[in-house]
């Protein structure tokens, strides 16, 4: 790499960006606002071509990792610098104690931080394209899903202002089968008037087995005696409750192509096999971890510093008398969830990971300290699949783990 001639900082904004360049000596050079399109991409690279600069000696600090001018200046061969918002808070601090901020200034801190700590700083990795859509669809996918949760608790929360039977009758209103029968009978009166012919032929339509029992609860939940509303407060709520459940509807296809997509970007992807060896990662939670992770070789070059990106690996705080160890907070949290549910599924697939959580439990830790004690386990062995290029071995993974002998044959 040649010599650091200047550092950019650049604080991005919707519609405009705040670029600020900056010497080796501390000397502001150049600052100016541009937009944020390729015209102003194009004023960037002149400002630092005019001033001497090229990719290889002008590193770029700014505060996301998902900007369009982030993709662009990656492709031009610039290193870029993702710097967490919260670092930048105390580097603006070390330029001014009244607590005042600008967009100007937040440029100037952002290029003040890779001219003097620059060593520091993790740039953005070099995935390649296949990682990134598997990001995308990753990403996505699960917002997509919590967004039905959120609808869901919404369609909750109106039946229970008029309509509990149906809460009684469907305690898990997710169910295919519980949106069906309310989509038959968005109301209490509606659901009294089911029959029980009805509702078989509806558990039929959405793949129910035929349960006589079943059929025969759900009538004598719906038709149960309860407070009620007012008929014509039941009827817009009922109209509440269909357009919630269409929404739902809408959303469980988006998941489902979401996840059909998901899946067939991932299959083709050189790491997948690797993944899915561990055991409890299947094809979803696969996404996810690379999501994260990336196929970067050079991004993680210690099992401890993906531990800590993940968050499985706790911090220890000490000062004076003081010293105790928590859970780390500044963390990857989409990383952080995917392997809180890998150790989980391992509970079930690797009699050594279950060993190893329940001697977490009875040393003292509560339920998600020893899933994360059990992640951290488990990611740094898959940190050394992935950096040799070998599968998931359970042999190598826990060789102190004492197996059940095989039956001999009678």
């Amino acid at each position: 790499m040649e010599q650091l001639a200047m550092t950019c900082g650049i604080d991005w904004a919707e519609n405009h960006h705040d670029i600020a360049l900056v010497d080796v000596d501390g000397h502001v050079i150049t600052k100016r606002r541009v937009s944020a399109d390729a015209h102003g991409f194009s004023e960037l690279l002149g400002l630092i071509a005019l001033h001497g600069g090229d990719p290889d000696s002008t590193p770029i600090a700014i505060e996301t990792d998902k900007n369009l001018f982030v993709v662009a200046l990656a492709a031009a061969g610039f290193s870029v610098y993702p710097v967490n918002p919260r670092a930048l808070a105390r580097y603006r601090e070390r330029h001014g104690q009244a607590g005042g901020k600008s967009d100007p200034a937040d440029a100037i801190a952002l290029a003040h931080v890779l001219r003097t700590d620059q060593h520091l700083h993790r740039p953005l990795p070099a995935n390649t394209d296949s990682a990134l859509k598997i990001k995308a669809l990753a990403r996505q996918h699960q917002e997509a899903i919590w967004a039905l949760h959120q609808t869901v608790s919404r369609l909750r929360s109106v039946l229970l202002e008029f309509y509990p039977q149906a809460i009684i009758a469907f305690p898990n209103l997710q169910h295919h089968a519980a949106t069906a029968i309310l989509t038959a009978a968005p109301t209490p009166a509606a659901g009294q008037r089911l029959s029980s012919r009805r509702i078989e032929a509806i558990f039929h339509r959405v793949g129910r087995r035929n349960d006589p029992a079943l059929v025969m609860q759900v009538r004598t939940d719906l038709k149960a005696s309860t407070l009620r509303q007012s008929e014509e407060v039941e009827t817009a709520l009922g109209t509440v409750v269909t357009g919630l459940l269409k929404i739902v509807e809408a959303m469980r296809d988006a998941v489902e192509e979401l996840e059909r997509a998901l899946t067939t970007a991932l299959a083709p992807h050189p790491l997948t096999p690797i993944l899915q060896s561990a055991p409890g990662i299947g094809a979803v939670l696969a996404a996810r971890i690379l999501a994260e992770i990336g196929d970067d070789p050079e991004r993680f070059t210690t099992a401890a510093g993906l531990r800590a990106f993940a968050g499985t690996a706790p911090v220890t705080r000490a000062s004076g008398r003081s010293h105790y160890v928590k859970a780390r907070k500044v963390r990857n949290k989409r990383l952080g969830d995917a392997c809180h549910w890998w150790a989980f599924a391992a509970l079930t697939k690797s009699p050594a990971a279950r060993a190893h959580y329940d001697r977490r439990r009875a040393a003292g830790d509560h339920h998600n300290a020893a899933l994360r004690n059990l992640a951290n386990k488990l990611l740094g062995d898959l940190w050394w699949c992935l950096r040799n290029g070998e599968l998931w071995n359970e042999e190598a993974a826990w060789p102190h783990h004492q197996r059940e002998p095989l039956p001999t044959a009678a």
